[in-house]
């Protein structure tokens, strides 16, 4: 079949019960992309009928990261709780066509049912007491339960999976209108990706169980069946279900954390899926070779590490301007506001060592603040009071430059080396850590080119301030 020619039409149905995750986000993307990828369109519904648990809040974080992530909706945000009259005339037509019934069995009476069916080591399923009830006591509260049949096979054709079958006599007359009303999330969702004209239904394996009660309830009502494509869940490194202690955290925690969306997108679509041994992709290559004959059928297993490589990967291939867009975020939490230029500068010497955008800011604050507070190892170990002359005598060659690139302040060290007969080593950490006040920094002359010569020379007095200080106290005692 050529996938082109159809008009493809996907979904994403989150719970605004919480944060958007990362196996939530995989979802979305691989829908988003088999739309793009078609030239179908995508679609965004909010499931929003557990109102006990279901938020604003939680309906914002979702949409704020779907677009951080880019995946931008053509139809919705749909909100289930708005399309009560199409659940109710679904319902009815159930009803009145025998696929439904009225069940009022107590919550107390279905509990004495199931500990009774687990103690004869039968499955724990409704019996079926309001199956054919004729009764229907005015003041007594209902359910709506869905007729299933008793027998025969439903057949489930998964795109990724192949044949399923599940035998009707194992599933349940499972309840699809609660009591005060509400659809429960089998019913509803068929009602909604059948009135949305849904044709591919991406998701995790863990609504495998859940597609042949779908597939009857699509049956019952007339509709035509979409196609289903279950993705293998993503696990820890451990081989255990993805959770927080594996650090899969909110998608916008990784935003806060620095990386890039674009990292996170390609990271996410190598969770499943694969397109030879092709590791880095574009978003166009991603929408041009998304299919899904290259899902996998086993799970994916999150490593953060693999993730942080990417990040790092994306932070280098990403121009200093827009790196400079993004990294200052994280600088202004700090209350620092560099120049534009400045800012530019200082990038350039830390793009290729940082992997997160937050390790960016945290490697160049000490470019924009005010005072330096020295490493306490560095300072015991390079700032000591032999270094004042050679202090000195940097100092006196800085301040005689009037251009202060980096090749100009270079030539003040070799001057001041030849003069003593030393290596740069000897001198090179003792003024790293006078700058930046750390022993690991990007190259010094690159250092002192983005400080600039006031704030270059500033530090270094401050530095030689303490060494004359130190050398004092060393006398006294």
């Amino acid at each position: 079949m050529d996938e082109k020619k159809e008009t493809v039409i996907t979904r994403f149905a989150p719970s605004p019960t919480g944060y958007l995750h990362i196996g939530g986000a995989r979802t979305a993307l691989f829908n988003w992309l088999y739309a793009r990828h078609t030239g179908g369109k995508f679609i965004l519904r909010i499931e929003d009928t557990d109102r006990q648990r279901s938020t604003e809040a939680s309906i914002q974080v979702i949409l704020e990261a779907m677009k951080w992530l880019g995946l931008d909706w053509d139809e919705g945000p749909y909100f289930q709780t708005q399309r009560a009259d199409l659940y109710r005339q679904a319902a009815q037509k159930l009803l009145e066509t025998g696929w439904a019934y009225r069940c009022y069995c107590t919550p107390e009476e279905l509990e004495a049912k199931r500990k009774q069916a687990l103690k004869e080591g039968r499955k724990p399923k409704y019996d079926g007491t309001c199956r054919n009830r004729t009764d229907f006591p005015a003041d007594k509260p209902f359910v709506l339960r869905f007729k299933c049949p008793q027998e025969g096979t439903v057949v489930v054709e998964d795109l990724v999976k192949g044949t399923v079958r599940f035998e009707a006599s194992e599933l349940d007359d499972l309840i699809i209108v609660r009591s005060d009303g509400v659809p429960t999330y089998n019913f509803a969702v068929v009602v909604d990706d059948a009135s949305m004209g849904i044709t591919h239904i991406i998701r995790g394996d863990d609504h495998l169980n859940n597609t042949p009660r779908q597939i009857l309830i699509y049956q019952a009502l007339g509709y035509p069946l979409p196609k289903f494509a279950h993705v293998p869940m993503i696990l820890g490194q451990d081989h255990k279900r993805l959770s927080k202690r594996h650090g899969a955290v909110s998608v916008l925690a990784y935003r806060d954390e620095g990386y890039l969306p674009q990292a996170l997108v390609n990271y996410l679509v190598r969770l499943g899926w694969s397109h030879g041994d092709q590791e880095i992709f574009s978003r166009n290559e991603l929408i041009d070779l998304f299919n899904l004959e290259g899902i996998g059928k086993s799970a994916g297993v999150f490593n953060p590490e693999k993730l942080l490589w990417l990040n790092a990967h994306y932070i280098r291939n990403t121009s200093d301007s827009e790196l400079a867009r993004q990294v200052r975020p994280f600088l202004e939490m700090e209350g620092i506001d560099p120049p534009e230029d400045r800012l530019m500068m200082a990038i350039k010497t830390v793009k290729e060592r940082s992997r997160t955008l937050k390790e960016m800011a945290d490697g160049m604050r000490f470019y924009f603040t005010d005072t330096v507070t020295y490493d306490p190892k560095g300072e015991r170990k390079f700032l000591k009071p032999a270094m004042i002359p050679l202090f000195s005598q940097i100092i006196e060659c800085l301040e005689a430059l009037d251009n202060f690139e980096e090749s100009r302040v270079e030539t003040c060290f070799k001057a001041v080396m030849e003069r003593n007969q030393i290596k740069l080593g000897k001198i090179a950490q003792p003024v790293r850590v006078a700058l930046t006040g750390k022993t690991v920094s990007p190259g010094l002359f690159e250092v002192m080119e983005v400080l600039g010569k006031e704030r270059t020379i500033s530090r270094l007095r401050n530095a030689l301030k303490t060494l004359e200080q130190k050398a004092a106290e060393y006398e006294e005692a």
